[in-house]
This record gives structure tokens, sequence and C-alpha cells, in this order.
């Protein structure tokens, strides 16, 4: 949020001319052109998908993003629904870009003669043409996702390159498009056994905001797929990340052969379960296939899945109120009929039989009827067909199972008792009226700004943060309100209990939006961003995860919009003299440290830079922007090293250039010349490179590619092919080498520039880095003329070396908490909208969230104790 208001005028102007548009103001203009026909644009092919995203695949933002990446997978998943695949491969490249490999039969590659006479092969009407497909009937899918036709031709239209890779009929197919235009002919590449298709696209960044996948979101989608579809094998794969212990890339496999009970297995680990196993309904109804899973357990909140066809319907529907009905009805008949209502005055409610409730709905049906592309709310009417399933099974199996039943009916009935003491405890957290002299707690200093979209609030750790934070403020539009020690885990307390505490009782009525089903109302939230302000050390980070289960649990509605966020206070101060400056993160660190150590820094490289100056010198700003790309260079060097497991074989790709594909292609029996170059310089310098074996050039049939392949000292196989060549961080390290391949020829003569006007640090009254860049002079320094020069043989050492000169003489603080700050170096650092930084919460996986937080702040000890156990090797910046 920014104080400072922007005002942009606009030029109105009228589609008809009228004699208001000619004499606006007093004024005379001239009159616009008619509207005519020629005004009327018919936009071909995908130009609509591309001019109007968000009509087809929701929003350019996050959610669309990840929709391309559904639209794809629904397409495999809708080939295993059909029964012809079995596993599908998902994998997200460090560009962004992303692989989505099926054993389906693969996109049909004969021609097609179209409405106009035009011949064209099945893969591009598929992947160029709006509401073509194979779904339109049900001759090939029985029940599919994909009903539009639209899908797969859309991903296509917004990726700035799309290759797809078909295995058919004994033969490989290949051919490439940019932005929904082909860019060859559909090719037949070579032979091969296998079945499928190969589907890679990079969304196209003139048109997403936002172009950076979450693990999270996909894992969550791909998990419900697999839940959703019994025994089919999906894999993602996050290039990205790599595990810190084997250096492979973060990788899960989902394949649950129980289905959705086992999703419900999950969802409740952890937990206290009211019956040992989930009750599963399974029946076929007017053509409708339906599969319910359900389990009590002990907590207090609800959690419901819904799915048609797959889809995940996040709005729900027809399914999810006939459960809900049926659900409601068949446990106040088998409460009747056990005798249990004696002292109710009432039949339970639905909330009261959904309390603790975990359940999974499925559903599918040909031909299903959603709420727009993106399938958010099924319209179908199924209800009655749910509702009658469900009477029956539900009846069914609580007639058969008395014990189950009574326990199920016992706990609704406490949650009915615990419902009426809830409205009580409510009661006290709603805002009085005006006439009531306020009903905000005494501790909140609120701001005065009425607006809730300009408004935030801060929940401050402690009594004396929040004063800090009070002086520092912002009081027209910043409200603090202090939290004195840990709030109660709620994870473990009824609702009551939870309304009794009087410190989340202080939130809930100083936000405004009630609380509970019943009264809970997003629209009369007081603050538009809600932010959590804890230390930075365990204590904070405890505190901080109580607020964040208290959010989860009793207002997602408010993670789900938006408004929770945790504020970032800095991580390092560097500090010299009177100059100090605040760093945010390790990464800024990295290059503040760099440009301190350029400073009168001169680097010779290449031949005879050992024995004195060359024509080979980087210094200044040259030295400070080589230093940055030799970073960027490093850290994707190291990524593609972790395929090969060896630095001087990586060297030598990047030294001889092996980047195109004709560096790997050629006939059988005719390997390209530089991969011949390449395996010779590997037999030469065998015995130094410590294989235990090495191969000659291989001929691959399916792709007509050549490779070599090598064994390491650990007995791996490591390949160099096109596979490898063509990999998103192979492409970005290249490319990167090519900007500065001239200067990373070793060795590097490090020295400092003789004349040097050097005043003492202290004459420099705090000047920031950030002044410095705006044109003040930097803060002096003692002269490092006097350093012998330092040989450096690696670019890996160079940029180690200067990494430690841009640590020497400072002192580097890293703050833990909010309390080594003064309330001018909070609001600096911390509460300035104009410089501070906040992290979103949001909700990208709600079953591993579940599983987080039932672990972390649940009952069961055991399973913390894993956690814990599995995950303390990678801790970072431990207090102890």
């Amino acid at each position: 949020m920014s104080t400072k208001e922007l005002v942009v005028s606009e030029n109105i102007t009228f589609p008809e001319s009228t004699e208001i548009s000619s004499r606006l103001n007093g004024k005379e203009k001239a009159a616009p052109r008619s509207y005519t026909g020629e005004d009327i644009k018919i936009l071909e092919g995908l130009e609509a998908v591309r001019l109007r995203p968000a009509m087809y695949i929701g929003s350019t933002g996050e959610m669309g993003l990840h929709h391309l990446v559904y639209e794809v997978v629904d397409n495999s998943v809708d080939e295993a629904l059909a029964g012809h695949a079995k596993r599908i491969e998902v994998t997200i490249h460090v560009d962004n870009s992303i692989t989505v490999v099926d054993d389906g039969r693969g996109i049909p590659v004969d021609e097609k003669v179209l409405p106009n006479g035009e011949r064209m092969t099945a893969v591009e009407v598929v992947l160029t043409k709006l509401h073509a497909g194979g779904k339109f009937d049900a001759s090939n899918y029985k029940v599919s996702g994909g009903l539009h036709g639209v899908g797969v031709s859309c991903v296509n239209a917004l990726s700035e390159a799309f290759d797809v890779e078909i295995w058919r009929d004994d033969h490989t197919y290949e051919q490439t498009y940019a932005k929904g235009v082909p860019l060859e002919k559909l090719r037949q590449t070579g032979s091969s056994k296998r079945k499928g298709t190969k589907v890679h696209f990079l969304p196209d960044k003139s048109i997403f905001t936002v172009t950076e996948y979450n693990y999270d979101t996909l894992a969550q989608r791909l998990r419900e797929l697999a839940f959703l579809n019994k025994g089919l094998e999906i894999s993602l794969t996050d290039e990205r990340t790599t595990d810190p212990k084997t250096g492979e890339a973060k990788r899960a496999e989902f394949r649950y052969a129980g289905g959705i009970a086992e999703f419900i297995k999950l969802l409740n680990k952890g937990k206290q379960v009211l019956h040992d196993k989930p009750i599963v309904m399974e029946a076929t109804r007017d053509n409708v296939e339906i599969d319910i899973a359900m389990q009590y357990n002990d907590a207090y909140s609800e959690t419901v899945f819904t799915f048609a066809n797959n889809i995940n319907t996040v709005d729900g529907g027809a399914h999810l109120s006939g459960f809900k009905t049926a659900l409601t009805r068949t446990i106040n008949s088998a409460g009747q009929s056990l005798g249990l209502f004696k002292d109710l005055k009432e039949n339970l409610s639905g909330d009261d039989v959904r309390e603790g409730l975990v359940a999974v709905i499925s559903v599918k049906l040909s031909q299903p009827q959603f709420e727009g592309q993106t399938k958010g709310k099924l319209n179908s009417d199924i209800a009655g067909t749910v509702q009658a399933v469900v009477n029956e099974k539900l009846g069914g199996f609580l007639e058969q199972n008395p014990p189950i039943a009574r326990k199920i009916i016992n706990k609704a009935i406490e949650a009915a008792r615990a419902r009426e003491a809830a409205r009580k405890a409510r009661d006290l957290t709603r805002r009085k009226g005006a006439l009531d002299g306020g009903g905000l707690p005494g501790k909140l200093s609120d701001c005065s700004e009425r607006n809730p979209e300009k408004c935030e609030i801060y929940l401050v750790e402690g009594e004396s943060a929040g004063g800090t934070s009070r002086q520092g403020r912002d009081r027209r539009f910043q409200a603090i309100l202090p939290l004195k020690g840990k709030i109660l885990n709620v994870e473990k307390a009824r609702y009551d209990k939870m309304l009794g505490h009087e410190e989340i009782r202080a939130m809930i009525t100083a936000l405004g939006a009630g609380i509970g089903k019943e009264d809970f109302d997003p629209s009369k939230l007081r603050y538009g961003k809600i932010i959590l302000m804890t230390d930075a050390d365990v204590d904070g980070s405890h505190i901080r995860t109580l607020l964040l289960t208290f959010f989860f649990r009793h207002m997602t509605e408010l993670i789900k919009r938006g408004h929770v966020y945790i504020a970032q206070p800095p991580l390092y101060r560097i500090k010299k003299g009177k100059f100090e400056q605040y760093i945010k993160d390790d990464r800024e660190f990295v290059r503040v440290m760099v440009k301190r150590a350029s400073d009168g820094m001169v680097v010779y490289h290449g031949a005879g830079a050992e024995a004195g100056p060359t024509e080979h010198k980087l210094d200044g700003s040259v030295l400070t922007k080589f230093i940055g790309q030799l970073r960027e260079y490093l850290e994707l060097f190291d990524k593609v090293d972790k395929r090969l497991r060896n630095e001087h074989v990586t060297n030598l790709l990047a030294e001889l250039e092996l980047v195109r594909r004709s560096d790997f292609e050629g006939a059988e029996g005719h390997a390209p010349a530089k991969l011949v170059a390449l395996h010779r310089r590997l037999e030469t310098e065998r015995k130094a490179l410590q294989f235990k074996a090495l191969s000659e050039p291989a001929y691959d049939e399916e792709h007509q590619t050549w490779s070599i392949a090598f064994t390491d000292d650990n007995g791996a196989e490591r390949k160099i092919n096109w596979t490898l060549a063509s990999s998103p961080e192979y492409r970005q390290m290249m490319s990167k080498f090519a900007q500065i391949k001239e200067q990373l020829e070793p060795p590097f003569r490090i020295e400092y520039a003789t004349k040097q006007v050097v005043p003492d640090p202290e004459e420099t009254e705090g000047e920031t880095i950030g002044e410095v860049e705006a044109g003040k002079p930097a803060p002096k320094r003692a002269s490092r003329a006097s350093h012998d020069p330092v040989v450096k043989h690696t670019p890996k050492e160079l940029f180690d070396y200067v990494i430690e000169q841009g640590r020497r003489d400072y002192q580097v603080q890293r703050y833990k908490g909010l309390g080594e700050m003064t309330s001018t170096q909070l609001w600096e650092t911390t509460m300035d909208p104009e410089r501070r930084t906040l992290l979103s919460v949001k909700l990208e996986d709600i079953a591993e969230t579940e599983t987080i937080f039932t672990t972390l702040m649940g009952e069961d000890v055991e399973a913390r104790r894993k956690f814990i156990e599995e995950n303390a090797l990678d801790v970072k910046n431990l207090d102890i």
C-alpha cells in the first residue's frame, strides 16, 4: 500500500456521432468517424484465446498458469479412464516449462479433411482448432473431464514454445509450435515400440503475470487424480529443487490401489479416528458412477472434497448438496431409532453431523454441466441420485454397525451442545453498537482510516514489541494488536474453549468479521491486510504457527482471499563506522558483497595473468556485472552437473559448445563431429576423470540421435545426449556461458587499484548503499592497494574470494528478533509500505496443509517426533 495517490485522466469517446460528443464541455469537437461493418472484427483460430485468455483458463495469474498443466494432464487421465494409459509423468523444468508424458494411444497423426477442404493432420487440428477433440460423443471416451475441445489448443496458444512428441504405430512423430502457430510440419523422426504422447510447453511471459509454478499446487491436483483413479501411476518431478543429501531432483510418486478410501486415510493421518476403516459407498445409478468415502475423527473441523469426472469442483454443486441432505437425514433417523435423542430439544443440524467429518465425493457421468471452462461447480441434476445412494448405503451401514453409529451420533450430540455454548461465547466477540461504548479490545491501537481496503493490522508478538511498533507505525492506516504469550493451540481445543481464550477473542473482535459458520462474514473485515509480526527465533516461529493454525481452522476464507501476510524484517545488517545497511535475504546479501568487494579491485584473466597484466582486464562496473553473471552461471552449472556428477565433463560440454540438435543428430554409422571430438577428449583424459567405463558413441533409432555414456566411480551410468542438451537448465547454462566465455579463461590474477583517495569511514554520516546508488558519494574505506596480488585457478575460486573480500572489515549482524530494532528501524525496514517486504499466505495444497497442521499441532506425538527426526538435518539458523 502506498500513501501516495495517482490520478489518471481518461479520454472518453462515443461510438456514434452525437451532439453531446461534439459539444462536450462547451467546445466544438470533430465528430468521430462512423461506426460501420468495418469495425466488426472476426477473430480466427487461436487469436481469441490470446486476446481474452481469462475467458478460457480463468485468469492470467497463478490460477490460470497452473490450469495449463491441468488441461494437458486431464487429457492423459481421460486416456486412463478409457483404459489405454497406466502412467503419467509431469516435470517442472528450471525455466518453469512443463513436460507431460503418458503411455496412452498417442494423438492420432493421420490426415483429416476440414469442412473448408483444407487438409491437416489430426495432431494439428487438435492443437490449433478450438472445439476440436474426441470427446463430443461417447464412442472413444465414455467419461472424460475434457468436454469443450478447447483445453490443449488453449495451452498451445498461450505458450511461447510448445513441442509435441507422439509414439504411435511403431513410429515417433514430432512437431514444434510457438504461440499456437506451427513452426514445421509434423515429421516422423524415428521408430519406436512405445505408445503415448509427450507435451512440453513454456507459458508465454507476455500474457501471464505470474510464470513460476508452485510445486505444492500441482502436487495436490496430481495426488487427487491418483486417488480418484485406482491404480493410475502419476509422478511429479521438480528440477528447480534438489535434495541436499542425494542431489536428485525433488520427486513424488502417486499411486493408490485403494482409491479415495486411501485419500481419507491421508487426510486423517495423525488424527484420532472414531472408526478404523472409512465408510465407502459405491454405486451406479441413472448412468452416474458414485464413489463416496467418509470417516469421522475427534477433531472439530469439517473437510469435504468433491469431484466430477476427476475435476475438483471447489464450489461444490449438486453432488455436494445431495450428500449433505442425505447425511443429516440419515444420521437423525439412526439416532431416533437408537433412542439417543432423549435429552435433545430438536434434531441435529447439518453442522452438528459434519463436525469431525472427512469425506470425498466423486461422481462420473457422461456430458456433465459445469459453470464455466474452469469447471468449479457441477450443475447437472444429480442431487436426488446422490441422495438416494447415501440414504441407502449409509443407512444400511449404521444399522449393521451400531457401535460405530453410536460413536458418530454421540459426537454430533456433543457438537449440538457445544454449539449452544459457543453461541453464548461468540456473543462476547461481536462488536457492540456505538451506544454501547464500543466493543474493541482495550489493547488495540486502532487506525484513523475507516476504509478497510486501506487499513492493515499487525498482530505483534509481545507487549514490548507492540510498544515499539506503536511508536513506529503510521497511525492513519496501521493498527497494532499486541498478543501476550502464546495463544491457545486451536488444533486441540473445542470451539467454545477457543472462544473463551482472551487473546483469540481480542483478535476476533478486532478483525470484526465474526466467527463460526453462522456469523462469519468476510465482507465485514475491518482491515484489508492482517500482518503477523513475530520474532525470527524459535518462540516467534511457534507463535506464528499457532496464529496460522487459528486462521486455517477457523478463518480459512481470509487466507483464500489473500488477507493474511507475514512480516519480513531484514535478515542482515552490515555496519562499518557510521555506515549501515539492511539486507532482506541471502541473495541480496551476495549482490551487496560483490558490489563492495569489486570497488577498487582489478581482475586479469587468461594466459599471462600470472606473469603480469594483460589486455584481459576487468574492473569497476564491468567487473561487478561479470561477477553477477558468474554467480548465475555457477548456479546453472551446478544444476547441470547434478546430472553428470563430474565437473570436468560439464566444463568440456561448455567448452565444445554442444548446443544444437545437429551436434547430436546423424544417420546410423555416421556420428556427428562434435560428439566424436568430445569422446576423443574423454578417452584422452579418462584416467584423470576416474571413469569406470566409457562407451563408444551410440545411435538412438527412436530419435535418430547419438549419445555417449560413461560409468562414474559410484557405478552409476551418466548419459551425454540430446535429452541433456535440450533440457532447460543446460540451455540456460550455455546461454549464460556464451555471455561470459571470453572472461572465463583461467588463471585469474586479482589486484587492487594503486591510487585511491581513502578518508576514514567515520567521516561518512549514516549513509546507506541505497543513497550511494542514488548518486551520493560512497562510504570510504581503508586502502587495499598494499595487498599482494592473489591468483585463483577456477571461476568458483574467484567467486568465493570476491564474497570473502566483500565481508572484510564489516560487522555483519543477522537479526533474530524485533526487539533488536528501534521504532525508527522497525518502520524503515518492516512497516513502511514503500520499503517493506510482506510474505503472502496462500493455500496451495489443502491435503498437505491438513497433514502438516495435524502433525505439528495435533495429538500424535509419535508422528511429530518422526517429522523432527526426518527434517533435523535440514534446519538452518537454529537458535540454541
